[in-house]
């Protein structure tokens, strides 16, 4: 019998409570339905410590964000900097209250700077002219350089990254305001050339200076005895006004045009210690005596005057006054 009761006694106990962790699960139910009834899990957002709103959707609000400081929302915008980033609490909120996500987004995005992204075009390390991208600026490069622009050497392109944005240049606008027509020089024709004689042994004298191609083209005639008599220097065959670069930067003692007993239009220039270097047959001459140049400097163009059956420059080095094999200095 005193088994029975302790059973009995033990059942009882458990139906109490029984009954006592439902109630308490119905009371927490309730009590649930009715903060979910009347409150609704956000985000409270805030910036520099302020509190500026209340978002839904935490995810979505920071990837637009993100993808504003990524590209920006205007032409030509790489980045943006921006110094304070949002901080999102879970909090819950009275329904009935509207979130606010653009207007966040938008003080967000307000403290931010916008760095620009574009293209100069620069002459001598000097930017000239803005563009948009990288094609434009390569294209007015290079319809300069087929014009011949006399600048064509100097050209570079910068890319920028800067804060503000420059004024846009059409690309025609840009080539139109940028190109430079290659100055000719007048000279009073002139016959007089300056004798040579020439080094017939194949020792190489020591110039002091080294020299580079003042062309690229074909070796068409070499140094030395040709036709009967000494050819003082080498022809190089080229197109019709391709460049001519000086060998060595000096100073033009000679720019002439004429016949020149058979040199043509010519340039001279004399490097010092007696060095000289001659660039015969030329179409073009754009240096004058007095003149300083550098070296790699164009000086004149490729031509077919005086004594030549086709376009090509005759270049002589000469030392105190003797014709030196060119292909000692440079090679062809």
């Amino acid at each position: 019998m005193f088994k029975i009761g302790r059973v009995k006694k033990v059942a009882t106990h458990i139906r109490t409570w029984t009954k006592f962790t439902i109630l308490i699960i119905l009371a927490i139910f309730l009590i649930v339905a009715l903060v979910a009834f009347v409150y609704k899990p956000i985000y409270s957002v805030s910036l520099n410590g302020e509190q500026i709103g209340y978002c839904e959707n935490k995810s979505a609000l920071q990837e637009k964000i993100n993808q504003y400081i990524e590209a920006g929302d205007g032409e030509n915008i790489a980045f943006v900097e921006i110094n304070q980033l949002p901080q999102y609490t879970l909090c819950l909120l009275k329904k009935g209250i509207t979130p606010n996500d653009e207007e966040i987004y938008q003080k967000v995005i307000s403290s931010g700077t916008p760095y620009y992204n574009y293209f100069a075009i620069a002459v001598n390390n000097e930017e000239k002219a803005y563009v948009s991208t990288y094609a434009e600026a390569e294209s007015v490069v290079n319809q300069l350089k087929e014009k011949d622009s006399a600048n064509k050497d100097k050209l570079t392109i910068v890319e920028k990254y800067e804060t503000s944005k420059k004024d846009f240049t059409a690309v025609e606008t840009c080539v139109a305001n940028l190109y430079e027509k290659k100055k000719e020089v007048v000279v009073t024709k002139s016959s007089y050339v300056p004798a040579a004689s020439v080094n017939t042994s194949s020792k190489k004298v020591n110039l002091g200076i080294s020299l580079i191609k003042p062309v690229s083209g074909i070796l068409t005639s070499r140094f030395g005895s040709r036709w009967g008599s000494s050819h003082k220097g080498i022809d190089i065959g080229a197109n019709k006004g391709t460049s001519i670069k000086a060998a060595a930067s000096g100073t033009v003692t000679i720019s002439s045009y004429g016949y020149n007993g058979g040199y043509g239009n010519y340039v001279m220039i004399s490097h010092g210690n007696g060095v000289q270097t001659l660039y015969g047959h030329c179409s073009k001459l754009y240096v004058s005596v007095g003149q300083k140049v550098s070296q790699g400097e164009t000086i004149a163009a490729v031509g077919s005057t005086g004594r030549s059956t086709g376009n090509h420059l005759h270049l002589e080095i000469r030392v105190n006054g003797v014709a030196q094999n060119p292909l000692n200095y440079v090679s062809y």
